[in-house]
C-alpha cells in the first residue's frame, strides 16, 4: 500500500486568503522585522498566524501563552464554521514563485506508520538530513494539544518523466479551483484545484509504479536496500514532531483505536524533485555573540585551510575581513558537512549561537557586525538527493533549501487530528 493518501482537507471560506496564508514558521528567523510586517497585514483578521508558531519566538517567555492562544484559536475557528471541509480529497497546486516560475504539488496525508527520521531507516517515508532531536520537543508542546495541524511540510518523489503531478494540469478546470489568490511578502501566487476521483487513483497507481522494487533497484543501481519512495524536502522536524505525537498517543490506545485515528496521517504537499521551478540553494550559517579571532584559529586547527582553491570551497566574512577559503582536509564528502562538524565540535566547549540563513545578503549584511561570523555555502546538486539518502542515509542537518524564504510553502490548508 502506497503510504500517500486522500485526506479530509479544510479550507477556509469567506475571509482574505492572503491575510489567511503566512511563510512556513521556520522562516526569517534572525529578521524579526519581516514577522512585524506580518503581523502588521495580518491585524485580527483570521489567519493561519494565529494558528502557528513563528520560531522567532521560540525562545520567548511568553512562548507557553502564544501556545495556548494557538489552541483556542483553532477551537474558535472551528466554532465560528470557518472552513470547508473536503472529504477523501487531493489538491493540486500551482505555485507561481516571485520569480515567475510555477512549482506543481499536490496535497494530500501521509501514513507516518510508512516514515521514520532515524539515522539508517528503510522506510518508504525518510528524512534527508540529520534530525536534530533536540528541536522535536519544543514543537511537540505546539501540536499535542492542537485540533488542527497546518502543513509546511513538502516531500519528494523522483519522477524524471514529469508524469505523476505535472500531468494533472491537463486534468483540472476552472470548476474544481478551491483558491486562487496573491501570497503576501512576495510569496508569488498560489492556485488549488480538487482532483476528480479517477485522477486520484491515477496518482495512487503512478506512485506504485515508482515503488516496485525492482524497477527501483535498477533506477538506483542497489541492491537489497528498501525502498525509498519519498524524500523530505522541507519541513523535516514538523513531519518528526507529528510522529512523536502519534507514537505517544499509540502508548494510550489499542491498536484497533490508533490504526484508526487521524493523527496517524500528517498533511503534506508532494513536489517532484525533477520540477524546474524546484531550486535547491545552500544554507549558509552566522554564528552571533562569538570570539571571532578564537574562532577562526580553531578553524584552522580542525582543517587545513587555504586561499589557493585546493579543496572544498566556502566563503568566511566577518566584520575586518571576506575571503573565499578552502579546505584541503574535509571530513564529509560536502563542503556543508565538513562545515557543520566543525561548528558543532567548536560550539560544544565555546561561546556562541548558530542561526541557519537561506538569504546571502542577509549573511554578509550580519557577518560583518561586531562578533558575528558569516559562512556562505554553494549548493549540493538535487539529482544527488534519492541517491546519496540510499547510500548513506541522512545528509548532515541543514544541507540545502528547496528555493528561498519568498517560495517556501505558505500555511493555507488545515485538518483535523483530534
Amino acid at each position: 500500500m502506497i503510504p500517500f493518501k486522500k485526506g479530509n482537507i479544510l479550507i477556509p471560506k469567506n475571509v482574505d486568503m492572503t491575510k489567511w496564508s503566512v511563510v512556513a514558521c521556520d522562516q526569517y528567523t534572525s529578521e524579526p522585522e519581516y514577522w512585524n510586517e506580518v503581523n502588521n497585514i495580518v491585524g485580527n483578521n483570521p489567519s493561519t498566524l494565529h494558528l502557528t508558531l513563528p520560531e522567532i519566538y521560540l525562545e520567548e517567555s511568553n512562548v507557553q501563552d502564544r501556545i495556548n492562544n494557538i489552541n483556542k484559536n483553532m477551537i474558535e475557528y472551528l466554532n465560528n464554521d470557518l472552513f470547508n471541509e473536503y472529504k477523501d480529497s487531493m489538491i493540486y497546486v500551482e505555485r507561481t514563485q516571485y520569480d515567475g516560475k510555477v512549482r506543481e504539488g499536490l496535497i494530500g496525508v501521509v501514513d507516518l506508520e510508512d516514515y521514520s527520521f532515524e539515522l539508517g531507516s528503510q522506510t518508504l517515508i525518510r528524512a534527508t538530513e540529520k534530525t536534530v532531536v533536540e528541536r522535536i520537543p519544543p514543537r511537540m508542546k505546539v501540536r499535542e494539544n492542537a485540533l488542527l495541524e497546518l502543513p509546511h511540510i513538502m516531500i519528494l518523489i523522483d519522477d524524471p518523466k514529469k508524469d505523476i503531478i505535472e500531468s494533472l494540469k491537463n486534468k483540472v478546470n476552472e470548476e474544481d479551483k478551491v483558491y486562487d489568490f496573491d501570497l503576501m511578502q512576495k510569496g508569488g501566487h498560489i492556485k488549488g484545484y480538487l482532483l476528480k476521483e479517477q485522477d486520484m487513483n491515477d496518482v495512487i497507481n503512478k506512485l506504485e509504479l515508482l515503488a516496485d522494487k525492482q524497477s527501483f533497484e535498477e533506477r538506483y543501481n542497489v541492491k537489497d536496500k528498501g525502498v525509498l519512495l519519498f524524500a523530505m524536502g522541507d519541513g523535516n522536524h514538523s513531519l518528526a514532531t507529528a510522529k512523536e505525537c502519534y507514537e505517544q498517543l499509540k502508548k494510550t490506545m489499542s491498536e484497533e483505536e490508533y490504526l484508526n485515528h487521524p493523527s496517524r496521517y500528517a498533511l503534506v504537499e508532494l513536489v517532484n524533485l525533477h520540477s524546474d521551478a524546484l531550486v535547491f540553494e545552500a544554507i549558509h550559517r552566522i554564528v552571533f555573540d562569538v570570539d571571532v579571532d578564537n574562532f577562526i584559529k580553531e578553524l584552522n586547527n580542525y582543517y587545513d585551510i587555504n586561499e589557493e582553491g585546493n579543496g572544498q570551497k566556502f566563503e568566511l566574512i566577518t566584520k575586518s575581513n571576506n575571503k573565499t577559503l578552502y579546505i584541503s582536509n574535509p571530513k564529509s564528502n560536502i563542503p556543508v558537512g565538513s562545515i557543520q562538524m566543525f561548528l558543532d565540535e567548536y560550539l560544544k566547549s565555546n561561546k556562541g549561537r548558530i542561526d541557519y540563513v537561506h538569504d546571502s545578503e542577509v549573511v554578509r549584511n550580519l557577518g560583518t557586525k561586531d562578533n558575528n561570523i558569516g559562512i556562505l555555502l554553494e549548493p549540493m546538486s538535487k539529482n544527488d538527493l534519492f541517491k546519496t539518502v540510499i547510500l548513506d542515509g541522512a545528509l548532515p542537518r541543514k544541507t540545502f533549501s528547496m528555493g528561498n524564504g519568498n517560495d517556501k510553502r505558505f500555511y493555507l490548508e488545515a485538518r483535523k487530528i483530534k
